[in-house]
């Protein structure tokens, strides 16, 4: 029996569920790579329902359940749908579950996800609710620290924006878990929420340099111009922080990034042995093959 019925928050998930989790993504590897063929989803049909843009999330879901032997249906472009004409979301939900066996949902409305959950009988999976959590990347980001450095104790610092990066609350939340200590690397306008700091971990503000001397991990994010209310605040914070490669050279710090990147760090990172955020992308396979399978089953 699945111990996931639907999965819209890492506040859903105990530690023994994330973890349970992250090992069945273990016994997916080989299969995310191509080395061995599992056929666990064939017959069923995924949904993907994406009403804002993605490259990784939505592609690494396809190619996660294709590898299970199953099937996906999009969305497309809501200028081709029935969204266009003016089809609520309940509306569209209740027709696409007729189709699928699954709906991944990413949508602009914080909540939405929730929603969904509530009016639909088949599972939902949360691929990003506006600026409030995106569960599965968070799944893969513990997944990326414990293959690439450890998951216990960790010392982490986030960097970039910590307002309004939904990748970032809910990374919060789970590493809470397993008592991390946070730094804290943003520009005064995008701090991180009070509320989103009321969990068991160890925060310290600070700036890069800091960050990059004490911890293990450094996760960062782009500041978000499509979060912003106004332009002009969003011109006023752009570009604040750009990781190079003669920044981190006395670090082994991991380098992770959900992406996509625009200029924080620098290109010449890329060679570096401590950045990850191209297996971090990969990882996302097999951790979604875990979760699919978990809701599916």
């Amino acid at each position: 029996m699945s111990r996931i019925r639907h999965l819209i928050s890492i506040d859903d998930l105990s530690k023994s569920d994330i973890e349970y989790l992250l090992d069945r993504a273990d016994d997916f590897l080989d299969v995310a790579r191509g080395k061995r063929r599992l056929r666990t989803l064939e017959g069923k049909i995924l949904a993907n329902l994406f009403f804002e843009p993605s490259t990784r999330t939505r592609m690494s879901f396809e190619s996660a359940m294709k590898r299970l032997g199953g099937e996906v249906i999009n969305l497309g472009t809501l200028e081709a749908t029935s969204v266009a004409k003016g089809e609520s979301l309940a509306d569209t939900l209740r027709v696409v579950e007729q189709y699928a066996d699954c709906i991944v949902l990413r949508h602009y409305r914080e909540g939405s996800a929730r929603f969904a959950s509530q009016i639909c009988d088949v599972p939902v999976i949360n691929a990003g609710d506006g600026a409030g959590q995106h569960p599965t990347q968070t799944l893969l980001d513990l997944y990326t620290i414990r293959k690439e450095a450890r998951l216990n104790n960790l010392k982490i610092a986030l960097i970039g924006d910590l307002k309004y990066s939904r990748t970032v609350h809910s990374l919060i939340k789970a590493l809470a878990l397993f008592n991390a200590e946070i730094y804290l690397v943003s520009p005064e306008t995008l701090r991180l929420p009070e509320e989103i700091m009321d969990v068991d971990a160890t925060f310290v503000e600070c700036d890069l340099k800091e960050a990059i001397e004490n911890a293990d991990v450094l996760y960062v994010t782009r500041i978000q111009r499509e979060r912003f209310p106004d332009e002009e605040e969003y011109r006023k914070v752009a570009g604040s922080y750009r990781l190079t490669a003669e920044m981190l050279e006395n670090s082994d710090a991991i380098v992770m990034h959900p992406l996509p990147r625009v200029d924080e760090i620098s290109y010449d990172v890329d060679g570096l042995k401590n950045a990850v955020y191209f297996r971090q992308a990969f990882y996302g396979v097999p951790v979604r093959m875990a979760i699919l399978s978990e809701v599916m089953s």
